[in-house]
């Protein structure tokens, strides 16, 4: 399950295929950072399966798991955005948008068989990609004198941040990145040393 700022996502893009009654579902499931970029990700997949009966989607963002949307493309009310959420939620993965493209073989599957198959067809994607362990990452930002130089970096050293900038002159300043249920530490600790100011 994820806790708080653990969360779980695909390391890379991954595709399925499931064929039922002559119809084929093409399934992609793509690790996205935004509902923008999800959104930007189902129009270009759109443009290229143009020729498609349905092109189906659902995504899900951040750690909480609280923005999420799907859509049916043409398809009967819930019977192919739902099921592809439902697998996202199954897997319990966010940070993802999954794409299920129909091509139509003729012959009807019925409402049952609609959820079915999509449902099966984002599965295959999601069984198809690595399942990896993230966290939200949080940034500190704070000014120092240069006195106290060493004392900062004993405690970035110690803590396994990741300096996004820094400058060094009379006064310095440095931006960290670091786990974001780690944050309160860091500050807690670099605040206890001489001449730190936070910056918003």
């Amino acid at each position: 399950m994820s806790n708080g700022d653990t969360f779980y996502t695909l390391d890379a893009p991954a595709e399925g295929i499931y064929k039922e009654k002559m119809s084929k579902f093409l399934s992609f499931a793509i690790p996205v950072t935004s509902a923008i970029e999800a959104k930007e990700v189902v129009a270009r997949y759109q443009k290229e399966y143009f020729d498609a009966r349905h092109v189906c989607w659902a995504y899900m963002i951040g750690a909480a798991r609280t923005e999420f949307l799907s859509n049916d493309n043409g398809e009967p009310s819930g019977t192919a955005g739902k099921p592809i959420l439902g697998q996202i939620n199954s897997f319990n993965l966010t940070n993802i948008v999954i794409i299920v493209v129909r091509y139509f073989g003729g012959i009807k599957l019925g409402t049952s068989g609609l959820i079915f198959a999509y449902r099966e067809a984002a599965r295959e994607a999601i069984n198809a990609g690595n399942i990896i362990e993230c966290h939200e990452m949080a940034q500190v930002s704070f000014t120092f004198p240069y006195l106290s130089m060493n004392e900062v970096m004993r405690v970035v050293k110690d803590t396994g941040v990741k300096i996004v900038e820094q400058v060094f002159d009379n006064s310095c300043s440095m931006v960290l990145s670091i786990r974001a249920d780690h944050r309160e530490n860091l500050v807690s600790r670099l605040g206890d040393i001489d001449g730190v100011t936070f910056k918003d």
